[in-house]
């Protein structure tokens, strides 16, 4: 089995953090800058910093503020949001960013996830679904930061994002996002049972046994939160104790030098 990452999820949005319940992020929680230097400190594997509304303006990404970003982040940085284009992908690497995540693009797009897997490589394109469930059973995919439905189903649209080249799949619950009542287990078990790569849990996460649950029971690879460490006590170093005490191999952390 290979090792469970812990990856703190940064919702940025205008000029700061924020945070709320079934993608309503309303609540906000802070810089961002301030915020990457603390999770430097706190045994994260990752950090996922998400632009909420890039998709509605059409500007590009803020590679400015990512390259302010990258200079004190020293754990892989995923960047997602607003973006369209190849070059897009190539000017967030430079600036710092270790992996793009791909949402409301690849429906309009979908050639653009094969575009990136094949120019930067499949461990550059972090693939993000949105889901909400069906009444008669099963999940559709939503893009625009869950306002629009894309009439896809989530199960469907994993396996042709593997098949165009996505490393990982980040899998989030609009109906759990924020709630903190759990991961929706069984959305998560779904995607890991139907493709071969990566996937990250999302939306829901309240205390460590859910992240467990979502390893041992559901199968993801790694378990992505943002109000458990936004709200709570709890952290990422005692989520990977406690994956740990579970038997659940984690990473160790890298911790930077005084003189970083």
């Amino acid at each position: 089995m290979l090792k469970v990452r812990v990856i703190p999820t940064l919702l940025w949005k205008n000029f700061g953090l924020v945070k709320g319940i079934g993608f309503d992020s309303w609540r906000r929680v802070g810089p961002v800058l301030p915020a990457i230097k603390v999770y430097n400190q706190r045994e994260v594997d990752e950090l996922i910093l998400v632009d909420i509304v890039a998709h509605d303006t059409g500007d590009d990404p803020d590679f400015e503020s990512v390259n302010d970003f990258g200079q004190d982040c020293f754990v892989p940085l995923t960047v997602g949001g607003g973006i369209t284009k190849l070059l897009q992908v190539q000017r967030l690497l430079r600036a710092g960013a270790d992996k793009v995540g791909i949402n409301t693009a690849g429906y309009d797009n979908p050639n653009l996830i094969t575009e990136i897997a094949t120019r930067f490589g499949t461990q550059c394109v972090v693939a993000s679904i949105d889901a909400k469930a069906r009444p008669g059973g099963g999940w559709r995919c939503f893009s625009h930061a869950g306002a629009k439905d894309t009439g896809r189903d989530v199960v469907e649209w994993a396996r042709e994002l593997e098949d165009r080249g996505a490393g990982e799949i980040l899998i989030t619950s609009i109906e759990r996002d924020g709630t903190m009542e759990g991961y929706d287990l069984s959305l998560v078990e779904s995607l890991a049972s139907a493709v071969r790569i990566p996937i990250i849990a999302s939306g829901g996460a309240g205390n460590y046994e859910h992240m467990v649950a979502a390893v041992t029971q559901a199968g993801a690879s790694a378990v992505a939160a943002a109000s458990i460490f936004h709200f709570t006590e709890q952290t990422p170093a005692g989520a990977k104790a406690a994956l740990a005490a579970a038997g659940i191999p984690v990473r160790k952390s890298y911790q930077p030098s005084q003189d970083a």
